[in-house]
This record gives C-alpha cells, sequence and structure tokens, in this order.
C-alpha cells in the first residue's frame, strides 16, 4: 500500500494554525508518510462557498481534486472542512457524471486538466490509523502518554453526510480513540465528542459559538479529559482559541489543554517542542504532562 499523498493542508493550517501544519509534516516522516506539496492548489472555499454558489464551489473542488489526480497520487488533509467540502465534491463526482462532465467544460475553458474521478481524499489520521501498520507506529513511540485521560473531540465535518465517507468514517469513527490508546492513553467517552465545535456560527451567533465550546470542554473535563485532542484546524482554533471567551459565557473554569491531534502524536514519537508549536497554544498543556511524566 503506497504512503505518497498529495498535500492539502487547508487555509487554516497556512495561516493561523501552522502549529497543526508543521506537526503533520513531522509525523508523516518519521511514519513513513510522503506528503507532496500541492503548489496551485487554492482555498476549497468551505461551507460558505457550497452554500451561496454551489456550481462554482465544485469547479473549485474539481481543480484540486484534478492536480492531485495528475500527480498520480490520492488526496490528504489535516482540516476537517476541507476533507468534507472535498469529499463530497468527489462523491458528486463519482455518481453524477453528467455533473462531472458539465465542471470539466468549465476547466477545460480554463485551461484546467479534465478531471477524471479516480482519486479518494484521506485525513491524515485516518492514513496514520488505517494505512500505517500498527507495529511500525508503537515502534516509533518514545515518550507513551502513560495512561494520561485524553478526550477525542470529532468536529462534525469528517462524520457527516455520512454517505460522502466511505466504509468506517462518517458516523462511525473511531479513529482518535484508536491513536490516543496506541500511544499509551487513555480515550475518554463523553456526550460532546461527536458534536459541533461551533466555529461555523461564530460570527452569526458568538455567544452561542461560545456556549458550545464551553459545554464540549467541560463535558470532557467533567469525565476526567486531562487532554482534548482533535482531527481538524478550525475545531483546535474553536476549542483552543475560544476556550478563555468561553469561560465568560459559562461563567466557569475550564482550564482545559487543547491541541491538534498531530501534536499529541509528535510528543509521542519525540518530536521537538518548536516544530509541535507547543509556545502558541492557548492552554498550557505542560502541568498535565508532567504530571504523567511525559
Amino acid at each position: 500500500m503506497s504512503l505518497e499523498f498529495a498535500y492539502y493542508p487547508g487555509c487554516a493550517a497556512k495561516q493561523v494554525q501552522k502549529e497543526a501544519a508543521s506537526s503533520a509534516e513531522a509525523v508523516a516522516k518519521i511514519l513513513g508518510i510522503t506528503l507532496k506539496p500541492m503548489p496551485r492548489a487554492t482555498c476549497c472555499g468551505a461551507v460558505s462557498l457550497r452554500e451561496s454558489k454551489p456550481a462554482f464551489s465544485l469547479a473549485v473542488a474539481a481543480r484540486i481534486l484534478t492536480e492531485a489526480e495528475a500527480m498520480g497520487h490520492d488526496l490528504c488533509t489535516i482540516c476537517n472542512t476541507c476533507l468534507q467540502t472535498l469529499n463530497y465534491a468527489n462523491y458528486r463526482f463519482k455518481h453524477e457524471p453528467e455533473i462531472l462532465e458539465q465542471i470539466n467544460g468549465v476547466l477545460k475553458k480554463a485551461g484546467v486538466r479534465p478531471y477524471e474521478a479516480t482519486i479518494k481524499v484521506h485525513h491524515l489520521l485516518w492514513v496514520v490509523t488505517e494505512q500505517v501498520d500498527p507495529q511500525v507506529l508503537q515502534s516509533k513511540v518514545k515518550k507513551p502518554l502513560n495512561g494520561m485521560n485524553v478526550a477525542p473531540f470529532y468536529g462534525c465535518h469528517s462524520q457527516r453526510p455520512g454517505e460522502i465517507f466511505e466504509a468506517r468514517k462518517g458516523e462511525n469513527v473511531d479513529q482518535l480513540d484508536q491513536l490516543i490508546r496506541a500511544i499509551g492513553g487513555n480515550s475518554v467517552q463523553y456526550d460532546g465528542k461527536d458534536k459541533c465545535c461551533g466555529f461555523h456560527v461564530m460570527l452569526s451567533d458568538k455567544n452561542e459559538m461560545r456556549t458550545m465550546v464551553g459545554q464540549n470542554c467541560l463535558d470532557a473535563k467533567d469525565s476526567g479529559a486531562e487532554m482534548m485532542i482533535s482531527p481538524c484546524t478550525l475545531c483546535d482554533m474553536a476549542m483552543g482559541a475560544y476556550q478563555g471567551p468561553a469561560e465568560k459565557v459559562m461563567g466557569k473554569s475550564i482550564d482545559l489543554p487543547e491541541m491538534n491531534f498531530a501534536q499529541l502524536l509528535g510528543i509521542a514519537l519525540g518530536v521537538d517542542d518548536a516544530t509541535l508549536g507547543m509556545a502558541r497554544l492557548h492552554v498550557d498543556p505542560v502541568p498535565a504532562l508532567k504530571k504523567r511524566n511525559i
């Protein structure tokens, strides 16, 4: 099985969540995953473009997908919203040939290679937990979590709508739980693990967004979590950067360290703090890590 992918980190990882990208690239290298840059790829447009200009959104997605296809690789991302957006488009292209023909007509007019709909879109988390040999992963662990209670926060866009995802994806996700156990942690079960982080209602209702963040974090902490991880750069932003504002809305202290899954994996694999961007986190994870002798 090839572990070479066309790498599409997404806009957030290139701008405000750079630590997610540097961590992902570091752990991928250690685990023998090759992430090849896509120099011409643009923003995927996310949900806002899909809702406001659906045909344009499909054309943008096709342009991204055809670049990966021309490279001869499936596409790999580290953003749940990019994952959903590109999988939604890819699902339609594979199941509605008339749509693919129309969108390819747009690409041809722009001088872009037509998309043949031969590739898949993966999340790096899926690759790590489903394509990397578990024994290889365990052999690379230098700092096991020593039973740390870690809350997996999946976010919406790696789960729904379930029909666009394959096999055990969609509503049956368990990859974060697998990863936590593989690196020596205990996966905390709590009601909020598969709920929305609130990021996409930030502009329309900031108090509702902060309430969602607070409820999810408090639910995890009340269930015994010492740390929270997410596979999504936007969820990272919500559950990390907005934890302070959420405390004011909730009227309670939260103080729950949150980081991208690749950062916690990187800690376990012995990647240095600078590469993992530990100093950029909004809630200091050091006390929780020291408590577990990590």
